[in-house]
């Protein structure tokens, strides 16, 4: 697999996607930031967030207090990648109409025939 492969994978990913909207916006706690996506677990949240790391995209601060204090921010390339994201959801949303209109033909011209 190549890596660039890789990397797309993890930026559009269903929890990558919304990671990287979510931050777009501001840092997060982790637990804020689950909140905030909604339906997504801690493991598969922590997950996400470990693989972004490392990808260069996510940035995480961990803050020596305790409680321990861990926020999450998009670093310069995941800003970059969120506004690419983000320009893809923008036209998904613009176009969802259009999209909508062409399953419905498809579906009418795959239908079964009724007996």
């Amino acid at each position: 697999m190549c890596p660039q492969r890789l990397v797309l994978e993890h930026v559009t990913s269903r929890w990558g996607v919304l990671v990287l909207m979510a931050l777009e916006e501001r840092s997060y706690r982790f637990s804020e930031l689950r909140r905030e996506i909604g339906g997504v677990s801690e493991k598969m949240l922590a997950q996400t967030l470990q693989t972004l790391e490392r990808d260069g995209v996510v940035h995480r601060d961990a803050k020596p207090v305790i409680p321990p204090r861990v926020d999450y921010s998009l670093t310069g390339l995941g800003r970059e990648a969120a506004a690419q994201v983000r320009a893809l959801a923008d036209w998904t949303d613009r176009r969802l109409p259009e999209v909508k209109a062409a399953r419905q033909a498809y579906d009418e011209v795959r239908a079964p025939e009724g007996p």
